[in-house]
């Protein structure tokens, strides 16, 4: 498994990206605070953000004062590759 899915929260913001396609930071952020049930820090949540962009997995846009973040065909693979992975593991 490459170093990037290694985090559950990077792992978790890619699937949330997958199922929805593109999301501002906001709805993303909360999202993923409603998956978790808890807050999450502003600074921690972007900085996963950034690493994955920074690593070439997820892709950011200014959509007016908002940024709006999707996956790169990268990412989408290997959000199916860890699917895959997972499924054979749970017996599906």
């Amino acid at each position: 498994m490459t170093k990037w899915l290694q985090s559950g929260r990077r792992r978790d913001l890619c699937a949330l990206l997958y199922e929805a396609e593109e999301l501002r930071g906001q709805s993303l952020k909360t999202r993923l605070e409603g998956h978790y049930d808890t807050h999450i820090d502003s600074k921690s949540f972007y900085a996963a953000l950034r690493s994955l962009r920074e690593k070439g997995f997820v892709e950011k846009r200014t959509e007016g004062i908002h940024e709006a973040y999707a996956l790169t065909e990268t990412g989408e693979e290997r959000v199916e590759s860890h699917f895959e992975w997972l499924s054979e593991k749970l017996g599906e």
